[in-house]
């Protein structure tokens, strides 16, 4: 009985590394599902790396991007998850341009469905009213006509015009189409957005970005600025 026992022992001290490596891999794997379900459907990382946000967003800030609150597309099918909440003006969003379609970049919703939109030397007018925006940043020293917003003469208020010469600073009035958006970078005199390449569907849109959990100075010349430049005071900020 002895050694029948011995040998059991034995056997099952042989196995118990084996056991103990399939439960590593199988937590392993749940652990990984769950990042991955989290990163298609719940949340995205975003790091900035043009000046088109400043001041809102700089070069070298993280951000977490809220996938939920817009709805999430199912990879390698047709199916979107639908979000529980819908675009609002001011939201700063992820999504991809009509342009480029290996692009994903981040800009400010400024026109909403229904919305007429106008900039006369870079003042903004939603609706006939001046529009309050502290975030924006605008240099209307080199202003000049640029044919790439020629698109807008389609959507002007009452009607294509032939004399119509937008330029970065001064455009509009535009209607915005059911369905459509208009995005625009905060700084106004370096961003390439709506005003340029046109408006979105609804169904581009990403997500929501919502808070900056690290940055750095990456245009620092120290050596390593991800540990040495590191912005401490723009980490945990909101984004408004």
């Amino acid at each position: 009985m002895k050694k029948g026992r011995a040998k059991e022992d034995r056997r099952a001290r042989a196995q118990r590394p084996a056991r103990t490596l399939v439960e590593w891999i199988k937590s392993m794997a749940v652990a990984v599902g769950i990042v991955l379900v989290l990163r298609l459907f719940v949340f995205q990382t975003f790091f900035i790396d043009s000046g088109s946000m400043q001041n809102t967003l700089l070069v070298g800030d993280f951000v977490f991007v809220n996938r939920l609150a817009m709805g999430s597309p199912v990879p390698l099918t047709g199916i979107r998850i639908p979000g529980y909440a819908e675009p609002r003006r001011g939201d700063v969003l992820v999504f991809d341009p009509p342009h480029d379609d290996t692009l994903t970049v981040i800009k400010r919703l400024i026109g909403m469905p229904g919305d007429t939109l106008e900039m006369r030397a870079g003042q903004l007018y939603l609706n006939g009213e001046v529009r309050d925006e502290p975030y924006a940043v605008n240099d209307t020293t080199t202003d000049h006509f640029d044919p790439d917003m020629l698109w807008q003469r389609e959507i002007l208020l009452g009607g294509p015009r032939d004399d119509y010469r937008p330029s970065r600073d001064t455009w509009g009035p535009l209607v915005i189409p059911e369905g459509r958006y208009f995005m625009l970078g905060d700084f106004r005199w370096d961003s390439l957005d709506s005003r340029y390449w046109g408006l979105l569907e609804r169904w581009r849109f990403r997500g929501r970005a919502v808070l900056i959990y690290y940055s750095y100075d990456r245009g620092a010349m120290r050596p390593f600025p991800w540990l040495t430049e590191v912005r401490g005071g723009r980490i945990g900020d909101r984004i408004r």
